[in-house]
């Protein structure tokens, strides 16, 4: 994580500038978007997505259903 971001560091490079250039820079961004929404996003792959759920999860927030 840096400064600007509450991001995971696990997720990647290519994620995280991914999520940066789609205005998703915290995690609380990722409560009302789907899993087929962000894979849509070019660096984004099925690591990255479980790596956000589970912060999500760890922090008790609920992410939008997957399908």
């Amino acid at each position: 994580m840096d400064d600007q971001t509450d991001l995971p560091s696990g997720i990647g490079k290519p994620a995280t500038r991914a999520f940066a250039a789609a205005g998703y820079t915290r995690l609380e961004h990722f409560t009302h978007v789907t899993d087929a929404e962000l894979a849509s996003l070019h660096g984004v792959g099925p690591k990255a997505l479980r790596i956000i759920r589970e912060a999500l999860e760890t922090r008790g927030r609920a992410p939008e259903p997957t399908e």
